[in-house]
């Protein structure tokens, strides 16, 4: 797997990957669960994330984030506006460009799915230390920062 030129990967480096792939695994497979009370599929769930933190994206901008065909995005987006999640609009200024925003049925359901995921991380952090859980917050912000400066 390690080309020969490349230097050696750290152990902690590949026991933090590890680990945060199989917390990330844990909090999805919840997650799901949590959708199931809402009537919200996945893809409709992670498209209004994209919609409401990045606001006012075309149907091509969000094909782009969700790496999903426009066509997909498409059928994706009729079904929320049915479900009144979302509302296409038409650009103020370039009338020929249709954004997609977010109701406020839509908002709150983020929210509360949200709100549901940590109630389930806190639960499962009940025996974690106070001293441990700030180590562990301040060490991931860390991590998205040097990530997040090397985009």
């Amino acid at each position: 797997m390690n080309n020969s030129k490349e230097k050696p990967v750290c152990e902690s480096v590949i026991s933090i990957e590890k680990h945060l792939r199989r917390i990330d695994y844990m909090i999805r497979i919840e997650g799901r669960e949590i959708l199931k009370d809402f009537n919200i599929t996945v893809p409709q769930f992670t498209a209004l994330q994209f919609l409401i933190y990045n606001k006012g994206l075309t149907i091509g901008e969000l094909s782009q984030k969700m790496g999903l065909a426009c066509s997909t995005i498409t059928d994706l987006v009729d079904r929320m506006e049915k479900n009144n999640l979302v509302v296409r609009k038409k650009d103020e200024k370039d009338k020929r460009v249709v954004r997609v925003e977010v109701l406020p049925i839509g908002y709150e359901i983020v929210e509360k799915v949200l709100e549901k995921r940590v109630r389930f991380l806190e639960l499962k952090m009940e025996g974690l230390e106070l001293e441990k859980r700030v180590a562990l917050s301040e060490g991931l912000e860390s991590l998205y920062k040097i990530m997040k400066e090397n985009e």
